[in-house]
């Protein structure tokens, strides 16, 4: 008769089926893709969150950056990467809502090939102009846009992109005409609006604060709950009659689908005591956005929903990706 496994055999069989990521993860440095250029509000909300985030996972966390395509070319790669939580990703309103709805090429499903892990942070939108552009509040600037239909033209991060499908909504409600440029990113979005080459950019509120505080960029009106603590002076878009614009972004971390739930957790985990530190808050409060911390379930349903909203505004104003 054939002997018996022992114990020992047993509990070497039982540790062999047991997944690597169980045993242990992280064992080696995780990879954190940003979709956009450096300088862009996800760049930023995605440094100040790495290093705390590999402190309490116990490893490093690698910041990369991937832009291209509103976005799309590094959510595609956090997609395609395999689900043991070494690549993760930021997820935006523009790659998981904003730019597939626009783009039925963007090579991934924003619903279901990711592992929504947690959203850290919502972020006011706003219109921001040259301080050569003839108008320094809400009232100048739509009737410096009506006068010259087409005149103008404005700067985001990219086709398909929040700033895109925001402005364009925009638009369409206030009966303005304004061309868009789009970018690589927030980063050479701003680069070239500063400089005056193009005249406006609807951008995340973080990554332009710095140039308004300057006095390098005039904000016009801004998407967000209420006027903000920095610009006290800047009406909302709910303000000036028009809040289904009034939309605030979102900066997420989340991983390629089929991502087991044990790295879930920890991730999650990691991040929320990375948003506790008080020290993490003030940088991300700072940039002018507030502290989330939500639940993966909560991202998940957030994400589907965003997705919804901004295909109704594609399927309803007619936009394509070209």
């Amino acid at each position: 008769m054939p002997k018996k496994p022992t114990l020992f055999a047993l509990a070497c069989l039982l540790a062999a089926t047991v997944p690597a990521h169980a045993q242990g993860y992280p064992d080696k440095p995780v990879k954190l893709q940003v979709p956009f250029a450096p300088g862009g509000t996800t760049d930023i909300i995605a440094r100040v969150i790495s290093e705390p985030l590999g402190r309490h996972l116990g490893q490093s966390v690698i910041v990369e950056n991937k832009s291209g395509a509103g976005g799309a070319i590094g959510a595609a790669e956090t997609a395609r990467a395999t689900p043991d939580g070494y690549a993760l990703g930021i997820g935006t309103v523009s790659t998981t809502a904003a730019n597939p709805a626009i783009n039925p090429r963007v090579p991934y499903n924003p619903k279901a090939d990711f592992t929504p892990i947690i959203n850290m942070a919502a972020t006011p939108n706003v219109i921001a102009v040259h301080p050569s552009f003839p108008a320094r509040d809400y009232k100048g600037f739509i009737e410096v846009l009506k006068k010259n239909p087409g005149k103008y033209a404005y700067a985001t991060a990219g086709t398909g992109s929040i700033g895109h499908l925001q402005m364009e909504l925009y638009k369409g409600m206030a009966g303005a005409s304004v061309t868009h440029i789009p970018y690589r990113g927030s980063g050479p979005a701003l680069n070239d609006t500063v400089a005056g080459q193009v005249a406006m950019i609807f951008d995340n509120l973080p990554s332009a604060l710095p140039f308004i505080k300057d006095r390098r960029l005039i904000p016009i009106v801004v998407a967000a709950s209420e006027r903000l603590k920095d610009l006290p002076d800047v009406p909302t878009f709910k303000e000036v009659g028009l809040a289904p614009v009034n939309r605030m972004a979102y900066y997420g971390i989340v991983g390629p689908k089929g991502l087991p739930k044990d790295v879930v957790d920890k991730v999650h985990a990691a991040a929320r005591k990375s948003l506790e530190d008080p020290a993490v808050r003030r940088r991300i409060q700072d940039t002018g956005s507030f502290v989330v911390g939500n639940t993966p379930q909560e991202f998940t349903q957030q994400i589907a929903a965003e997705f919804d909203v901004y295909k109704k505004v594609v399927d309803t104003a007619g936009l394509t990706p070209d």
